[in-house]
């Protein structure tokens, strides 16, 4: 089962962790993991490489691992943009949990 957990300052989202594989195929072919995956690197590109947010993360992919934090000190534009990002991403997640919660846990 993957684990994320989203942790939220003032009602948006500050940080995101995921780890583990969802189990729902073999890994390497599993469908979940992989839409899971592309969901929560796709935000964390869009920090980097579109709104060009400093975002500190970590990825370990033996362990199935990807965690990432906003800065503290976001100009309004940029919490703006996060925001919105993050808030995709959430989306995305929540819609995904909702046809497959037996391989992954949510945590808000």
């Amino acid at each position: 089962m993957t684990h994320v957990k989203v942790v939220r300052n003032c009602g948006k989202i500050h940080s995101v962790s995921c780890e583990g594989h969802t189990g729902y195929g073999v890994e390497g072919e599993d469908i979940v993991c992989a839409a899971l995956s592309s969901i929560i690197q796709t935000a964390l590109l869009g920090l980097l490489q579109v709104a060009g947010i400093a975002v500190e993360f970590e990825r370990l992919d033996e362990e199935g691992k990807l965690s990432f934090s906003l800065p503290d000190d976001l100009s309004v534009s940029a919490a703006h943009d996060a925001d919105i990002i993050l808030s995709t991403m959430w989306a995305g997640i929540k819609d995904l949990h909702e046809g497959f919660s037996d391989f992954i846990e949510l945590e808000d």
